[in-house]
């Protein structure tokens, strides 16, 4: 029996890189992939995947009312060996719902490639039911920059302070978002409030 997958780390950790690897592991393999991605992800274009170091691909755009299953069904049953899901954690808990769906019911893996929390250190609502269903979770590891784990994502304002509140959901690279470990981002807030 095929799994729903979920792979997840840190920004900056190659989550997308690690997709389109995978992807190109398949596609070498003679196998033919469904690369998807969620219609909030558009930093790099509506319909692209690509990765700080560089790799890129085209993927199909998932609305945030689509139906997978139903995508699957009426376009990609019988035509896809497997499914690879890039910044999963803007699907709806419903969409992961589909995706386990297509995996346990047309016996096709899935994977899915996303971030767990958030700047504010909860967990988007994709990541939760994914965590909740996945027969395989996965950290991919990146580290701060002290060495340690990073385990967060926090959010930069424009003028460089650590945000601790706001819109889940802001779309942003490097410029914006840092990956690190808990300690030094409570350095950083503590230091920016004096502390």
């Amino acid at each position: 029996m095929a799994k729903l997958y979920f792979k997840y780390g840190a920004m900056g950790s190659s989550k997308t890189a690690q997709a389109l690897i995978t992807r190109f592991n398949y596609i070498e393999k003679g196998m033919r992939v469904w690369l998807i991605k969620p219609s909030s992800d558009t930093r790099d274009g509506a319909n692209v995947l690509k990765s700080r170091i560089g790799l890129c691909a085209e993927a199909y755009v998932i609305g945030v009312d689509d139906d997978i299953g139903v995508i699957y069904g009426k376009s990609f049953k019988d035509k896809v060996d497997v499914i690879i899901a890039d910044e999963a954690q803007f699907f709806t808990p419903p969409q992961i719902d589909q995706l386990h769906d297509i995996a346990a019911w047309e016996d096709i893996p899935v994977l899915c490639f996303g971030l767990r929390t958030d700047f504010m250190l909860h967990l988007f609502p994709g990541s939760q039911r994914l965590l909740e269903l996945a027969e395989s979770i996965t950290e991919i590891k990146t580290i701060c920059e002290c060495g340690s784990k990073a385990t967060v994502n926090v959010r930069f304002s424009p003028d460089g302070k650590v945000e601790t509140e706001g819109e889940q959901i802001v779309l942003g690279g490097n410029e914006t978002y840092k990956a690190m470990c808990y300690k030094c981002m409570q350095k950083l807030i503590r230091s920016q409030n004096g502390k």
